[in-house]
């Protein structure tokens, strides 16, 4: 199968590309490279640079590559950016949207998989949220992610495409960007392996559900590929992607630096790691957010294999292996 996957240069799609890539599909990338690099991306696999902002930018590449299914990882993905800059926001992830599905509908696409997001969609809560939860989202970034879904509902319902949204909960891994505000564990690494300390926002009490991100890129590979009643033509099935698992940052930062410690030491690099620091609160940060994957389970039989000590093990190691 020819799947396109838009922000496959970037964290998350970058794996998705790698996971296609190994089982034999055909796969093109559109980035606009501002958080991902080419050197995610397996050298034999096109990549088109593109802003999803540019209509006419992503129908060229619609017609260049005639994918029979859409991967879309594209997103403005930080939370505290989308409080200060809501039209951005709304420009990326909802006007970019609109016009990778227009030119979806256009070419005749039959499979459609959004990145949204449980870790924002259902607000502050206490246990394992599962998808029939009221979406109850208190900034920008989980507003659009809701309007995404709504026009991945009436997309299928027009045009009769099979849609996939998938509530990724707070993913982490190698290939992170550090250099922005999404993304603690990889802005944790940047910090601690420059010798500065992590900083930690407001009392670090915050809980959230960790899923690595190749876990993630299976879970995307198995709702573009996956011959399952759940996923028709003219519907939309949405699917958290979690853990089920709750950590606040304070665990997550000590679980880290001894991570890191681990990876420095077995390199023959160990360094002092400080401890962290804390600063304000940022706004619109939930204080828990922990959402239930059983659903994906049932239908898509997607689990996570990488617990979170695992997976910081190997993301400390890559973040080792790239520090000079």
């Amino acid at each position: 199968m020819n799947i396109l996957v838009t922000g496959g240069a970037g964290f998350i799609g970058s794996h998705v590309v790698d996971h296609l890539c190994q089982a034999g599909h055909g796969v093109a990338v559109l980035d606009d490279l501002s958080t991902g690099a080419r050197e995610n991306l397996p050298a034999e696999v096109p990549l088109h640079v593109a802003d999803i902002r540019d209509a006419a930018a992503v129908d060229a590449v619609f017609a260049a590559e005639r994918p029979a299914a859409v991967c879309h990882q594209a997103a403005q993905m930080s939370v505290s950016r989308s409080v200060r800059e809501p039209r951005f926001d709304a420009e990326v992830n909802v006007l970019g949207l609109v016009n990778v599905l227009d030119a979806a509908v256009r070419h005749g696409c039959a499979r459609f998989v959004f990145a949204s997001s449980g870790g924002v969609l259902y607000g502050d809560v206490t246990s394992p949220a599962p998808e029939h939860t009221p979406a109850n989202p208190v900034s920008p970034y989980g507003i659009t992610k809701w309007v995404g879904e709504r026009y991945l509902a009436f997309y299928a319902a027009e045009h009769g495409l099979a849609t996939v949204a998938l509530r990724y909960s707070n993913v982490y891994g190698p290939r992170q960007n550090p250099h922005g505000e999404a993304g603690v564990v990889a802005i944790f690494c940047q910090k601690l392996l420059a010798g500065e300390p992590a900083r930690i926002n407001g009392d670090g009490r915050c809980v959230r559900d960790y899923v690595y991100g190749p876990d993630v890129a299976r879970a995307n590979v198995l709702a573009l590929t996956s011959a399952v009643p759940a996923v028709r033509p003219g519907t939309l099935t949405s699917l958290n992607i979690g853990t089920g698992t709750g950590t606040d940052v304070n665990a997550l930062e000590a679980l880290l630096r001894d991570a890191l410690a681990g990876a420095l030491s077995g390199r023959g690099r160990a360094m002092p790691l400080r401890p962290p620091e804390h600063g304000p609160a940022r706004p619109g940060d939930l204080r828990s957010n922990v959402v239930d994957a059983a659903r994906a389970a049932e239908i898509l039989g997607w689990r996570p294999a990488v617990c979170l000590g695992e997976g910081l093990r190997l993301t400390a190691e890559w973040f080792a292996d790239r520090h000079a």
